[in-house]
């Protein structure tokens, strides 16, 4: 076996649940604390665990969840747009939370996806290390690869604390990602018509 084969082995072991515990113990050594004290006890247990929620979406498929389409829709072809969908993501740089909220729409194409997908979607890839920027194109690219639509326009509104919290610490900055295919990027009609349902008001239902 090659060296270089023997390293990509070695990388895409994943480490047992006792040895990412003993990291996290090593962190809190190395940040001048103390793993063994009472109050630090269960800690490594407890981070680890709260691992398995961060990052779950590398145990999901995005195939998997677009795979059931449905093409009785009575020929609608306008758009479909789900707005305000807050997620959770990391930082793939500082592994620290990234809190925003994902617009996603498109023009279908003769089949469309259930709307609880689109959330599913966006989450599976929120909860991985990210960056915004591909986080936002893996959202619009999959939508594209799986429906294949006239157009799929993603827009993603975030908090980095990455920036907030330490570094420059600048709060309150949000940082604003779009990705644009299809109708959504040669028609600037279609375009303006889907950033003016992101930015109108949201919907009363109220009597």
């Amino acid at each position: 076996m090659a060296i270089s084969s023997k390293i990509d082995s070695v990388t895409r072991r994943k480490p047992t649940r006792s040895e990412a515990e003993e990291a996290v113990r090593t962190l809190i050594r190395w940040a001048g604390d103390n793993p063994n004290r009472e109050g630090l006890l269960e800690t490594p247990h407890r981070v680890v665990k709260s691992y398995d929620e961060f990052f779950i979406g590398y145990d999901q498929n995005p195939t998997d969840i677009l795979a059931k389409t449905f093409e009785e829709t009575d020929d609608y072809d306008e758009m479909v747009v789900l707005k305000n969908m807050r997620f959770e993501s990391h930082c793939e740089h500082h592994m620290v939370p990234i809190i925003g909220k994902a617009h996603v729409g498109y023009l279908p194409s003769g089949k469309v996806v259930g709307i609880s997908k689109l959330a599913r979607l966006v989450d599976l890839y929120a909860k991985r290390l990210q960056i915004q920027e591909k986080l936002t194109a893996q959202i619009a690219d999959t939508l594209d690869a799986a429906l294949k639509p006239r157009g799929v326009a993603v827009v993603i509104e975030a908090f980095h604390q990455c920036m907030t919290t330490r570094g420059v610490h600048k709060p309150g900055t949000a940082t604003v990602t779009s990705r644009m295919l299809g109708s959504f990027r040669s028609d600037p009609t279609t375009r303006r018509e889907f950033l003016s349902i992101i930015h109108a008001g949201s919907v009363d239902f109220s009597d």
